[in-house]
């Protein structure tokens, strides 16, 4: 029987081995810092799927990955040779294009944490993902380095005897509603990391044939069954807010994502819509009704539209969204005036319906830094309908081998 295992570093909401439990992967742990990722992950693929095995060894709860490797370090040393597959991806703040592209933030340093972690676990594939901004080196006139740490994880792992291959795919590629592409790099001992890229090529027409999906999904394909005006009663886990209901379904998209889920009536997870002041209210009618749509309003055109904001996308209804960051406010819903709810950046993610989010809505300040909120969480994760898409790849070339 193959061995279908796996271990998850710096697993989040679970994005990535929500994927992997679809394609039929077994995970044996996962290694996560945030309570609350930890927390979501926990409630729906622990409690929810039994996905995880979980050794006695090691306590069921959030973690560190400095404090694992120091403290398990004997138990660790045992799964040598035993594990298929290591997945996951350090955290990407420092390297993203998005934020303050920053070489000096510490989180950057847990890429070595990360290779430690395949010195000692050996795993015969490994499949690492992190933002396109991965790939680009730093300025050099304000860095030592200069060089893209892509390189450097690459140059480490063929130095653990790996054969290496990393490309930048778009998930929109893979029927996820949103623009966002991602450094996949995946690493193999005695095999060639080429077969997962080809798999992925090759796979993709006939996964979403078989779940009737297109290759790209719209935004109203994904979200127009969770329209505000579809009524709206108090928020179930939020006093003073309200949530949304279900409306029919409208799409492909949504059935796929609502299987499983009783709606008629119902109040979908994590739909609670933000309080906003009248005055914010006024403003996005006027963005709604006169600025582009799908392009960033930044710079000296946000005066125009009485704009405080770094940036700002009014999503288009035909198109596809922009990649979703860990900041809500940064986009405007196609038809209601405000931002989307944690439910709709699910959808837009590619979580299903059925999958719960766990912790605080947001955060504010300077605890942005260390808090990860439910939209935090799922502007940091995985797409489950490609990391399922990926599982598959990856299943396929530990069978082929």
């Amino acid at each position: 029987m193959i061995n279908l295992q796996y271990i998850d570093l710096f697993s989040g909401c679970g994005g990535l081995s929500l994927g992997l439990h679809k394609a039929g992967w077994k995970g044996i742990f996962a290694i996560e810092k945030s309570p609350d990722a930890f927390a979501t992950l926990e409630h729906n693929l622990i409690n929810k799927c039994q996905h995880f095995s979980w050794p006695e060894w090691l306590p069921q709860k959030n973690h560190d990955i400095k404090h694992v490797l120091k403290t398990y370090s004997k138990e660790l040393k045992k799964l040598k040779g035993k594990v298929p597959l290591l997945v996951g991806g350090p955290p990407c703040q420092g390297f993203s294009m998005a934020g303050r592209r920053n070489e000096d933030d510490e989180r950057n340093q847990l890429v070595n944490s990360y290779v430690e972690f395949v010195k000692i676990i050996k795993p015969k594939i490994i499949f690492f993902e992190n933002v396109s901004g991965f790939t680009m080196a730093f300025d050099k006139s304000k860095t030592s380095k200069g060089r893209a740490y892509s390189l450097y994880v690459q140059e480490e792992l063929q130095k653990l005897g790996y054969n290496v291959l990393g490309r930048v795919l778009d998930f929109s590629d893979y029927g996820v509603p949103q623009r966002r592409k991602r450094f996949i790099l995946i690493g193999c001992l005695g095999l060639n990391p080429l077969n997962f890229f080809e798999l992925m090529e090759e796979n993709n027409s006939k996964f979403l044939g078989e779940n009737k999906l297109n290759n790209h999904v719209t935004i109203k394909e994904a979200i127009s069954d969770l329209l505000r005006q579809n009524g709206e009663v108090e928020s179930p886990d939020s006093p003073k807010f309200k949530a949304g209901k279900y409306s029919k379904v409208e799409s492909q998209y949504q059935r796929f994502l609502r299987c499983g889920v009783r709606y008629k009536g119902k109040v979908a997870d994590s739909h609670r819509f933000a309080n906003h002041k009248a005055e914010t209210i006024e403003v996005f009618k006027y963005i709604i009704k006169n600025a582009p749509r799908d392009k960033r309003i930044s710079g000296e055109e946000k005066k125009k539209y009485n704009l405080n904001r770094r940036g700002f996308f009014v999503l288009d209804k035909h198109s596809l969204a922009p990649t979703l960051t860990t900041n809500p406010d940064d986009y405007l819903h196609y038809c209601e005036p405000r931002i989307l709810t944690v439910r709709e950046y699910a959808r837009i993610q590619s979580f299903p319906d059925w999958y719960e989010f766990k912790g605080k809505y947001t955060t504010g300040g300077k605890l942005r830094v260390y808090e990860v909120p439910r939209y935090t969480q799922l502007g940091n994760a995985i797409p489950p309908l490609f990391s399922e898409q990926a599982g598959i790849a990856l299943k396929e070339m530990i069978t082929i081998e």
